[in-house]
């Protein structure tokens, strides 16, 4: 595939919440031609006014290299129509929750051209379930699919009095990235066209050995297991809920509460070390690979995100207000109701469950947290969902036609 032309044409953003609107800004900042999309349903409220009042970015943008883009973009297209948006793109880049993936790739997966490269962002799994969908539909066509462990960004949406704007207040930006593709023969282009993405400029420009810059994922399964979301932000939620639903009652402000500033300590900690010792037991176990994390890391306010912006050996200790004491606003989240939980128990804990019993490794950790999730909201999240490996298309496989399929691109019918 010919990367010379990516950096040419238009990057079509899919999804206007709080990775897309910073992703897109972030492009256009930099000088590419850029068109946002989100959905019809939701379209009328989160891209209103964005083409007359274009989309700010601001915020400390914390990271060691010191990279910062600010100011107000204005898009070359806007629109709910997502032919249009796609038409002629170089990079499609998808940056709609989880929770979204099925329906928008029915509409999107017909539209692709011959050369376009898509990049979830994050995977959480969306790249299984793309391929799989591709496969079912006959798909024939040059693209490349692929996605990422984690947001570019620590970015935030301002809402004003309910109402979300289209300033973003971007905390941190993130210099580390792991990504790949499926099948894997594909990650070497996929990771090599990412140095004509904007949002992934601080870690094309990081020259600081193992800390920063690219790193490439054996499988995509690797991918999603090196995502940390779950494991920082469920068990971060779930049993530090007392605080957050008890914080007005300290004197605060609701809107002040951070799960990182106010509620990870010791204890929690060392949970986030088992939960991620059992995703390495099972990388192992299906045969693939998982991203290294120094278990210290955990112990800390920033936990193992500070190292992806601030290089290893950053940790904030518990005993430190932590970057929230200086913002106006934390960043919850403010309900049980978010999607550190409803987004991140149904899909990225309970896959790892369902992972565990399918290759026997044993997951008590986070089956727990499933089952006290499901307790505290008192509805069964993973039944709500319906994700499954059924649902993404490899439960009946083994682990060789799993890795096979992973690995060359060839998938076994079950």
């Amino acid at each position: 595939m010919d990367l010379n032309s990516i950096k040419e044409k238009p990057i079509a953003i899919l999804g206007a919440g709080g990775v897309g609107k910073p992703c897109a800004a972030d492009c256009k900042l930099a000088g590419r031609e850029v068109r946002l999309w989100d959905d019809p349903k939701f379209a009328a409220r989160t891209l209103k006014n964005v083409e007359k009042s274009g989309i700010r970015i601001s915020g400390p943008q914390t990271n060691l290299l010191m990279f910062e883009r600010s100011g107000v973009a204005f898009m070359d297209m806007v629109s709910d129509d997502l032919a249009k948006v796609v038409k002629g793109a170089g990079l499609v880049v998808v940056t709609t929750v989880a929770l979204g993936h099925e329906s928008l790739f029915k509409n999107l997966i017909p539209l692709l051209e011959d050369g376009q490269i898509v990049y979830i962002i994050p995977d959480n799994y969306g790249v299984f379930l793309m391929r799989k969908m591709m496969h079912e539909t006959g798909f024939k066509k040059d693209v490349i699919v692929g996605g990422w462990g984690t947001s570019p960004y620590g970015a935030r949406v301002v809402v004003k009095g309910g109402v979300p704007t289209n300033d973003i207040n971007i905390i941190d930006r993130v210099c580390l990235m792991r990504g790949a593709a499926l099948p894997a023969t594909d990650t070497d282009t996929f990771i090599e066209s990412a140095k004509y993405f904007p949002p992934f400029d601080p870690v094309t420009f990081s020259a600081n050995g193992d800390d920063f810059g690219f790193q490439k994922g054996d499988t995509i399964l690797d991918v999603s297991l090196s995502n940390i979301n779950p494991v920082v932000h469920v068990p971060g939620a779930i049993l530090g809920a007392a605080v957050m639903q008890n914080f007005e009652l300290f004197g605060q402000k609701k809107q002040n509460y951070s799960l990182y500033a106010h509620a990870l300590c010791p204890a929690i900690a060392q949970v986030q070390v088992d939960f991620w010792k059992e995703e390495e037991a099972l990388a192992k176990a299906i045969g693939t690979t998982i991203s290294k994390v120094d278990y210290e890391d955990f112990f800390s306010r920033s936990s193992i995100y500070g190292p992806e912006y601030m290089g290893h050996g950053y940790r904030v200790p518990f005993t430190e207000d932590y970057r929230y004491k200086q913002e106006p606003y934390g960043d919850g989240p403010f309900t049980l109701e978010s999607r550190y939980v409803t987004e991140d128990v149904p899909i990225g804990c309970y896959l790892l469950s369902q992972l565990g019993k399918k290759f026997g490794v044993p997951t008590p950790i986070i089956d727990s947290i499933i089952i006290l999730a499901n307790s505290m909201l008192q509805r069964d999240l993973t039944k709500d969902v319906g994700y499954s490996l059924e649902y993404l298309g490899i439960a009946h496989m083994d682990r060789q036609q799993l890795n096979l399929w992973m690995r060359e691109g060839v998938y076994t019918k079950a």
